[in-house]
């Protein structure tokens, strides 16, 4: 009995591969020069400019404020019983939030081996200090008297007699931010370290030399440094990746160690994790589209880098959408009258108008994502992902707000409104994060040339005599000190 081989069609073939990471044809040199042109041409695109007036504008209205509330008092929010925790507390885990995308796409990405990640790692990490940035300076203010925050610094005092109450997870959110801001940095900068010696040696002016040149450590490319700078960044890689977890599993607990009705839930730390990454990863997008327009990066930062993104935000938004309705079934199962209350008043008291809000751009607009279309149209994923940070915004309002307006005691029941003062320093803190962002895409590398130079397709004989070959930057387990492929 014989059978027939069905024939082979190439182009069905072809078409089952997944899209380059790089296109444009670049080689080693072409690459280089594309990245490094950015912080070497004379002047950036008109819209920089403009973008740059406006957030470093926001930028010195947030630090006016920030001298107003210390100087009359933080009276001049609308926290007030018994809302005591209003936007100040909402705005920091919205930025620790968004702070997450860029270390798992660093640090989780970089151990699963997925190559993707090499020309989008950078501009995570660098929004992942940004928004570390912006996240301490609310509760840094919300202790009121500021000038006293370094009593919440365990060291020992002949005069203050007491010692920071180390059960209190406000005390833990000093000491895990504050690691996960450190290893954030410390991963960002040995990352750029080849990079910036890059820079140096291109660099035509003293100053520029001398600037890079001391931000490279003396980097050479020799085979021990690159055996010591693969190990670091693998150690360091392996030092984030649990922080990802960590940190915002400790803000959860903010709320979740409390008594208070819709926040005492054991699901809160699963919750914000995925929370967490599905805002960073829709700020990641936002932010990198027009970036990758504005800068002529569309080689290197291709479709197929969106695409990855998106349905990273379509996997984390549907995990959210069904921690909502986990959290409406065990108010339900509890039997507990108090919770029962506290989420029939989220959908239908005086806040409901913020809940649907949450649900509509966290659960039902993501799920435009399960189309290839929307996906991989710029204009319409940056739609959607502006949809979701608005969503996650109004997630930690109401989270924050809808219970402590609404507690046991109806006599102590009130509506918290918040005052321009709230208003203006929030949106000073995106001047802030766009202000930072905007000095880092004009001077710094932002995309890391030594990492993309490994996964270019492979290039000609003819090209290969005349180039040197870029290390790969730990993709075996072993560290070889030979020049990787």
């Amino acid at each position: 009995m014989t059978s027939a081989n069905p024939s082979i069609n190439p182009t069905q073939i072809a078409a089952l591969e997944p899209d380059p990471i790089v296109t444009g044809g670049h080689d080693y040199k072409s690459l280089t020069d594309q990245v490094c042109s950015i912080t070497e041409r004379r002047r950036p695109p008109a819209a920089w400019y403009i973008a740059f007036a406006i957030s470093a504008s926001l930028s010195v209205m947030l630090f006016g404020l920030i001298l107003y509330v210390i100087a009359t008092g933080v009276g001049q929010w609308g926290n007030n019983a018994p809302v005591f925790w209003g936007w100040p507390i909402v705005n920091f885990v919205f930025w620790v939030g968004i702070g997450h995308a860029g270390t798992l796409i660093s640090a989780i990405l970089f151990l699963f081996r997925q190559h993707w990640r090499t020309s989008i790692n950078r501009f995570a990490e660098a929004m992942t200090i940004f928004a570390v940035t912006c996240a301490g300076i609310f509760p840094a203010i919300h202790v009121g008297r500021v000038w006293y925050v370094y009593w919440l610094a365990p060291y020992p005092s002949s005069h203050l007699n007491m010692w920071p109450n180390f059960r209190s997870p406000l005390l833990w959110d000093v000491f895990a931010v504050s690691t996960y801001a450190t290893v954030s940095l410390l991963f960002w900068y040995v990352g750029m370290i080849p990079d910036l010696a890059t820079l140096r040696d291109r660099a035509t002016t003293r100053l520029r030399q001398m600037a890079y040149g001391i931000a490279a450590l003396g980097w050479t490319g020799s085979a021990r440094h690159w055996a010591v700078y693969e190990k670091a960044y693998l150690l360091l890689a392996a030092l984030a990746t649990p922080l990802v977890l960590s940190v915002h599993t400790i803000v959860s607990m903010d709320f979740a160690v409390s008594q208070l009705p819709g926040w005492h839930t054991t699901i809160f730390p699963p919750y914000f994790v995925a929370g967490a990454i599905f805002s960073g990863f829709a700020m990641v997008v936002t932010l990198m589209v027009p970036a990758r327009a504005f800068f002529g990066l569309k080689d290197l930062i291709t479709i197929r880098h969106l695409d990855n993104m998106n349905r990273i935000i379509l996997a984390t938004g549907s995990m959210v959408g069904f921690a909502y309705l986990i959290e409406l079934f065990m108010a339900w199962y509890s039997g507990n009258g108090f919770e029962q209350f506290t989420f029939l008043n989220r959908m239908f008291g005086p806040y409901a108008w913020a809940y649907w809000i949450m649900v509509s751009c966290n659960v039902l607009v993501p799920q435009l994502f399960w189309s290839k279309k929307v996906r991989t149209t710029p204009w319409m994923m940056v739609l959607v992902c502006i949809a979701v940070n608005i969503g996650m915004w109004f997630e930690r309002f109401v989270i924050t707000v809808t219970s402590l307006s609404r507690d046991f005691l109806p006599s102590s029941w009130g509506y918290f409104k918040p005052t321009l003062i709230d208003v203006l320093m929030f949106v000073g803190s995106f001047g802030l994060f766009f202000t930072l962002f905007l000095l880092f895409c004009r001077y710094l590398p932002t995309v890391a040339i030594s990492e993309v130079k490994a996964v270019l397709p492979p290039a000609d004989d003819d090209d290969l005599s005349s180039q040197t070959q870029p290390r790969r930057i730990a993709e075996t387990d072993e560290f070889s000190v030979t020049q990787g492929a």
